[in-house]
């Protein structure tokens, strides 16, 4: 079996990042950038007023005569002469021969005169032409992700369009004869289906588009034709469910006759059982059928997977190191992610589980922030004893 390091690294090496397209701003939001953003203009293109007040000549007054107005987007006024002033707004251009702005609140108007109560320096509430961003300055590095300041700051910059690599498309099955829809009264030996709902839910917010091929029944033509259909509608595929050694096992046989498994086992609990393929050159990922084992190999696997392939250069989520609440017992023979609540205190952060870790027991889950890596060769952890968190949520700050 390969330790989780090596399944992971499998996975990383197997897939790439989607091909770039060119995307309007709006659809850009929490994408990475493909390109560079160069700056093809002075930002600002004129000089500016930085605040409500009078432009003016440096040293002139106290008492100036008011030629008129000048409000943002229109053009400038004739040039100032000595003794004079133009009443400006905020991110109007200056008239030719101002140098300074003297805000409102030194300033008293009346009856066309304006007299200052101290006098201004050059430059004084100028923005001067480049003073945010000059022509041919790097504005948004390749590989940025995307959020609203870079969004905007390219529309100021004049860019409809960018190049952005898009989100993968995640194709999301659930197997098994024993599964039934969520609104279904229950008959003997069946189970609700929580996996392609949470399983959805967990591709939306790793940042990819999902393909929902519902429950599937333990038939051996019915998933091959879903899976065939997966792979032509996405860019990668998730199953739950039929990757055991069961003889109702189906997906891995499959898997084999229509491509190739580079691993069937990892070291790993909960989700020994997980599977990844390469099917048609797209990635595909078998995930064990117990809720819990689900959702935690999604985490560890799939997760850094659609974000490499989504073009991010950080896979994972953050680590911290953080001492447990309480002492803890584990299963020595492989590697165990335990389900836990982290808050920092004083600058510490401390781990409480969530009771019970069953992998059937999808309540573990539910208000976990961290996921705490128990090594293997180790079977007990005192109260206080540090272990690695891996943050799948904000802590608390306490």
């Amino acid at each position: 079996m390969l330790s989780v390091e090596e399944a992971l690294q499998a996975i990383l090496q197997a897939v790439s990042p989607l091909p770039p397209v060119r995307m309007p701003l709006p659809a850009l939001l929490g994408l990475v950038l493909a390109e560079d953003v160069i700056c093809q203009e002075d930002i600002p293109a004129f000089r500016a007023s930085a605040m409500d007040g009078y432009a003016v000549i440096a040293g002139d007054g106290p008492a100036l005569s008011v030629l008129g107005e000048q409000t943002a987007g229109a053009a400038a006024m004739p040039a100032l002469r000595p003794g004079t002033a133009v009443r400006i707004m905020t991110g109007a251009p200056l008239p030719e021969g101002a140098d300074a702005v003297a805000p409102v609140e030194i300033a008293e108007e009346h009856g066309g005169q304006v007299r200052l109560l101290r006098p201004v320096r050059r430059g004084e509430n100028v923005r001067p032409v480049g003073q945010d961003m000059a022509r041919g300055d790097l504005a948004v590095p390749m590989g940025t992700v995307l959020g609203p300041a870079e969004i905007g700051l390219m529309a100021t910059l004049g860019q409809t369009e960018v190049l952005a690599y898009r989100r993968p498309r995640l194709a999301v099955m659930a197997t098994g004869d024993e599964l039934v829809s969520p609104e279904n009264p229950l008959r003997p030996g069946q189970i609700r289906d929580s996996n392609s709902f949470a399983l959805l839910a967990a591709a939306q917010a790793a940042g990819a588009e999902t393909v929902n091929l519902g429950r599937l029944p333990d038939d051996e033509a019915k998933l091959r034709a879903a899976l065939l259909d997966g792979l032509n509608r996405a860019d990668a595929l998730v199953t739950s469910g039929g990757v055991s050694m069961g003889r109702k096992d189906l997906i891995k046989p499959l898997l084999a006759e229509l491509g190739e498994i580079l691993f069937g086992r990892v070291a790993v609990r909960p989700g020994k059982p997980f599977t990844f393929a390469l099917v048609q050159g797209k990635p595909v990922f078998g995930l064990p059928g117990f809720p819990v084992s689900s959702l935690v190999s999604f985490e560890l696997f799939v997760r850094p997977a659609l974000r490499r392939m989504a073009g991010h250069s950080k896979l994972r989520r953050p680590e911290v190191k953080a001492r447990l609440s309480h002492a803890i017992h584990h299963p020595d023979d492989r590697t165990e992610f335990q389900r836990a609540h982290a808050v920092q205190k004083d600058g510490v952060f401390w781990a409480e589980t969530t009771g019970s870790q069953a992998s059937s027991r999808l309540k573990s889950l539910v208000g976990a922030n961290a996921l705490l890596r128990l090594p293997a060769g180790r079977p007990d952890f005192a109260a206080g004893d540090e272990v690695t968190a891996i943050l799948i949520n904000q802590p608390e700050v306490d």
